[in-house]
C-alpha cells in the first residue's frame, strides 16, 4: 500500500517519475457527461495529453467497449495518431492485466490518471493502484462524472484512500517547475496558448506587446 507524500518536494510530480493514463474519453461516456461541459473536458485532456508528449511522459490510451462506446475523441488520438489505444472489457482499468503491465513497463510510481467517469472509470483503477504501491494523482478537470454530485463524492472517496486531486494546468506547473528549464518550454507556450483558457488569451496579447515596434520618439 502506498500513499503520495503530502509535503515536500518529493510530493511533486517530475517527467521523470510521472505516467499517464487516460480512459474512456468516448462518445458514449460523453452522452451521459454531466459534472462538466464536455468541450471543456475534451480541451483539458487535450491539454494535459499534449503536456505529458512534450515534458517526454509515458501515456497510456485506453477505451471500453469500443466497437459499441466509440473511438476516443479524435482530438485527443490525434496527439498519439500511431498509438492503439487498449479496449477492454473491464470497467476497472486496473484489472485488465495490460494495462498494469503497461505502467508497471515504464517503471514510474507517480501515476497521473484521468477519464470518464469520475466515480466509475476513475475512482476503482485510482484506489486499486494506490494498493498496488503507486502515488496516483486524478486531474479532475480532465475527468467527469453523470452529475456533480457523483464526480465530487468520487473525488472524496478517492482523497479518503489517499489520491491526490489535481487540475492540467498544475500538472504542467509542477513538469515545468522551473521557467530556466527550456527543453519544453517552447511547446508549454503552445500548449497554454491553444488550451489554456484566459492564460492564453493574455500570452498571445503578451506576444503582441513584445512584437510591437516601439515608435521612434525623433519622428
Amino acid at each position: 500500500m502506498s500513499t503520495v507524500p503530502k509535503t515536500g518536494l518529493q510530493a511533486l510530480l517530475t517527467p521523470e517519475e510521472s505516467v499517464l493514463v487516460l480512459i474512456d474519453h468516448q462518445p458514449f461516456q460523453f452522452a451521459n457527461l454531466h459534472s462538466h461541459d464536455p468541450g471543456a473536458i475534451v480541451n483539458n485532456v487535450v491539454g494535459l495529453a499534449k503536456t505529458a508528449k512534450a515534458f517526454g511522459v509515458p501515456t497510456i490510451l485506453t477505451t471500453v467497449l469500443r466497437a459499441r462506446g466509440g473511438n476516443l475523441v479524435q482530438a485527443l488520438q490525434d496527439v498519439f495518431p500511431e498509438q492503439e489505444p487498449i479496449d477492454r472489457t473491464t470497467i476497472n482499468t486496473w484489472e485488465d492485466q495490460r494495462v498494469v503491465d503497461a505502467v508497471a513497463a515504464t517503471g514510474r510510481k507517480k501515476l497521473i490518471i484521468a477519464g470518464l467517469w469520475t466515480e466509475i472509470c476513475v475512482a476503482m483503477p485510482a484506489i486499486h493502484a494506490l494498493g498496488d504501491g503507486y502515488e496516483v494523482y486524478v486531474v479532475t478537470d480532465a475527468s467527469g462524472g453523470v452529475s456533480t454530485e457523483a464526480h465530487e463524492m468520487a473525488v472524496r472517496r478517492m482523497v479518503q484512500a489517499g489520491v491526490v486531486p489535481i487540475t492540467w494546468m498544475a500538472v504542467a506547473g509542477e513538469l515545468q517547475r522551473d521557467w530556466a528549464r527550456e527543453a519544453a518550454l517552447q511547446d508549454l507556450a503552445a500548449i497554454q496558448a491553444q488550451h489554456g483558457g484566459g492564460s492564453g488569451v493574455a500570452f498571445a496579447w503578451e506576444m503582441q506587446l513584445l512584437n510591437t515596434p516601439v515608435p521612434d520618439a525623433g519622428a
